[in-house]
């Protein structure tokens, strides 16, 4: 069995932690839905709270209130530019990942090429096999722990079959140009493997999401407020740059999460590594 961070543990440890949050856990629909109607709510709270006031308090005031509305603001677009950044960030690294392991296996089953004839088409059918066990879990929601748990392990046999018989290659002809190089691929896939199943755990920390979450309400509460005292009820010009923010919000999380929503990581690269593997055989 191989050591956690590169078969088994560390794929279920990824997923326990990505379900404990308690927003991955929720469809990103819901998520926009809900902040966008709090964020309507808390501007006519804000609003209804300006009017109460709006006869009590000086011009002074009104200007005080207006830019601190002009900062929350701005730090709600710094906050949305950070967390944007964070989620973008982890995309980004996840499909470098998948090109990365797409390349590790390809370059496994080219060297098959120099393994002694009676173990080399065995070898190359272990590989494929191992292929489109990762493919077929690519595919997989990360909320569906025990079908991933599942195919994990079975990912796991397969390339634990295909390391015995390359170790026993190695141990049959010990020569560092042929088998050795053969094992250190498969090395590479093993440590590829570890890298993109790490990457799936890893999301933009939930305190951040909640303080952006929170820091845009306290953005509505102020701007409603202000419009209160104003005497004029918040414009529709408010209500457009909400459902912008929302919709930005939408894409951050979107990002966020690899196998659910609009925007997932391009698994071309282990697609065509599988259509070249099965239309173009080794001789």
């Amino acid at each position: 069995m191989f050591p956690p961070g590169r078969f088994g543990p560390s794929g279920n440890v990824a997923l326990s932690h990505g379900m404990r949050e308690l927003m991955y856990a929720l469809p990103t629909i819901v998520i926009v839905a809900i902040l966008f109607a709090t964020m309507a709510a808390i501007v006519e709270i804000g609003y209804r709270c300006g009017r109460k006031y709006e006869s009590a308090v000086s011009e002074a005031t009104r200007g005080h209130v207006s830019s601190i509305q002009g900062a929350m603001l701005g730090i709600l677009g710094l906050l949305l530019g950070f967390t944007f950044s964070l989620s973008l960030q982890r995309y980004d690294n996840r499909s470098v990942a998948v090109v990365k392991e797409s390349n590790a296996i390809g370059t496994a089953y080219l060297r098959t090429e120099l393994l002694p004839d009676d173990i080399r088409d065995s070898a190359r059918a272990n590989i494929q096999n191992y292929l489109d066990l990762r493919i077929e879990e690519s595919t997989v929601d990360l909320s569906h722990g025990d079908v991933r748990k599942k195919l994990t392990k079975d990912t796991a046999d397969a390339f634990e079959a295909t390391w015995k018989q390359a170790t026993d290659a190695a141990k049959a002809n010990p020569n560092p140009v042929l088998t050795g190089l053969y094992v250190q691929s498969l090395n590479d896939v093993a440590d590829s493997f570890g890298e993109r199943d790490a990457a799936l755990g890893r999301h933009v920390p939930e305190l951040v999401l909640i303080l952006l979450y929170m820091t845009f309400l306290m953005t509505g509460l102020v701007v409603g407020f202000s419009a209160g005292l104003s005497g004029t009820r918040a414009s529709i010009a408010i209500y457009v740059l909400t459902l912008l923010i929302v919709l930005l919000v939408f894409i951050i999380v979107d990002l966020d999460r690899p196998r659910r929503g609009i925007i997932e990581v391009d698994q071309q690269p282990m697609l065509d590594l599988q259509r070249w593997m099965h239309t173009n055989p080794l001789d």
